[in-house]
């Protein structure tokens, strides 16, 4: 049957073009064998092993559904059921990273959810390494700029802002601004929005 190489191919292809936005948009896993959250495979529907990349694409996709339902648990006043889905997706992310150690989305996700349970050694520690692969990824130097104004280190967070002034990244530029202007008790500049 001349059918079935052809949707082979067409798989393959699939699979090895993924890219992701994650500065906001949820990244679409790699399907598995398994269908379930948390129930990675190392081959696709097709029989097909899956590269470590991809294998690490799944783990993220749902960290990053852990981490948007986290949110919103923090939003309905569910501290406990946020800080179960943050771990999770801690758990999720660094796997992401021990399959792909090079994927800088993985590490900021990690860093983010790290930050949102307190734990700021390892939160800054992901940034960094997120940042170290990709200096101009934009989300992690404001995330890391958050993080290190929240665990004190003013001077640190002005850099990042910098870095993402420098960046033209307007938006995040001026989120980062307005939290440090909130932490030094001073009004926002017109140019901060949040």
């Amino acid at each position: 049957m001349r059918l079935r190489p052809l949707v082979l191919m067409l798989s393959l292809s699939l699979l090895t073009t993924r890219a992701f936005a994650s500065g906001g948009e949820r990244p679409e896993p790699t399907p598995s064998s398994s269908g379930g959250s948390g129930g990675m495979t190392s081959t696709s529907p097709s029989g097909v092993a899956l590269t470590p990349r991809q294998q690490a694409e799944q783990w993220y996709a749902d960290a990053y559904d852990d981490v948007a339902k986290g949110k919103q648990d923090v939003q309905d006043g569910k501290a406990k059921n946020a800080e179960k889905r943050f771990k999770r997706a801690l758990e999720r992310s660094m796997r992401a990273t021990s399959y792909d150690s090079t994927y800088h989305e993985a590490w900021n996700l990690a860093g983010f959810s790290a930050r949102k349970l307190g734990d700021y050694p390892k939160s800054l520690a992901a940034y960094r390494t997120s940042i170290r692969f990709k200096s101009d990824y934009a989300p992690a130097r404001e995330y890391y700029g958050q993080a290190l104004l929240e665990s004190g280190d003013l001077k640190g967070a002005e850099e990042q802002l910098a870095w993402l002034q420098k960046l033209t990244a307007t938006d995040l530029a001026a989120q980062l601004k307005a939290a440090i202007d909130a932490k030094k008790g001073t009004a926002p500049t017109s140019d901060a929005k949040h």
